[in-house]
């Protein structure tokens, strides 16, 4: 090490480099409070127009914040003498690299846009994406898409892999089935357990007054009839009518006395004694 070297460095240049790393990072303080400010104002300004939607004005603001990002490393580059063209060949020159690492990044970012324009989603919806990941939307990013999981987790999924894949938007439609059963004991009137079921399950809090519950004999077993009781609510309420079905399922038959299914016991059979 050549400390002859460092030392004239530091007694020339060290100050001005001192200075130079200081105002660096006051200026990237001061740009992030700044850009972060701006998508601010913009979100606002955006919400406050009503006409645009939530999903597309969250990705605005991304871009925003990616383009005013950019700027100012341009801008703290240059105050190390780093000019713009030099940055640019210092980016041609390890483009080969970075897009090798992350060259999925480009295929995320242009599903992104894919799903702005054909809008399967919007923030709000209640969907499954990605092989399995439900969720309600809370942003379509410019790389994934952000949701909250029923059981409050933040999940992000690829955008890419959110348009290859299906999507299934529980929200996009009025109403959504419930799909629960019920069986009723060998002996039961099976058709006055429908429709005391049937009454009890349309008094349930936001279920459809519309398209009235289906409840019908779904199969039979050694035990009595299933039935399949399927009142119909809007996403937001699903999980309330479905438990509150179930209670009143247990409601109406302990009301008209009905007996618990039981499963009826099998003989065996018994062969000759032997001796």
């Amino acid at each position: 090490m050549n400390t002859e070297a460092i030392w004239i460095f530091l007694t020339t240049q060290g100050v001005d480099f001192g200075l130079k790393v200081i105002g660096a990072l006051i200026a990237w303080g001061i740009g992030r409070w700044l850009i972060g400010l701006a998508q601010r104002l913009v979100a606002k300004a955006l919400e406050r127009g009503k006409r645009m939607d939530p999903t597309l004005s969250n990705y605005l603001v991304s871009i925003l914040g990616v383009v005013l990002n950019i700027v100012l490393i341009l801008a703290i580059l240059d105050m190390f003498g780093v000019r713009t063209t030099s940055f640019a060949v210092l980016l041609a020159g390890a483009g080969l690299a970075i897009g090798t690492a992350w060259g999925g990044l480009l295929t995320h970012f242009a599903a992104g846009v894919f799903l702005q324009v054909l809008r399967p989603y919007k923030v709000g919806d209640y969907v499954t994406v990605g092989g399995g990941v439900n969720g309600t939307v809370k942003e379509l990013g410019l790389f994934g898409t952000t949701l909250v999981t029923p059981d409050n987790v933040i999940a992000t999924v690829g955008n890419n892999k959110v348009l290859s894949e299906t999507i299934q938007n529980f929200s996009h439609l009025p109403w959504r089935r419930v799909d629960t059963t019920a069986k009723v004991a060998n002996g039961v009137d099976v058709n006055q357990a429908i429709e005391l079921l049937r009454a009890e399950v349309s008094k349930i809090s936001n279920v459809s007054t519309e398209q009235p519950p289906d409840i019908e004999i779904l199969q039979f077993t050694p035990e009595g009839p299933l039935l399949a009781v399927r009142p119909y609510t809007h996403t937001d309420h699903y999980w309330q009518v479905y438990f509150d079905t179930h209670r009143a399922v247990v409601k109406t038959f302990g009301a008209a006395g009905y007996p618990t299914p039981e499963t009826p016991l099998v003989r065996r059979a018994v062969g000759p004694a032997t001796t």
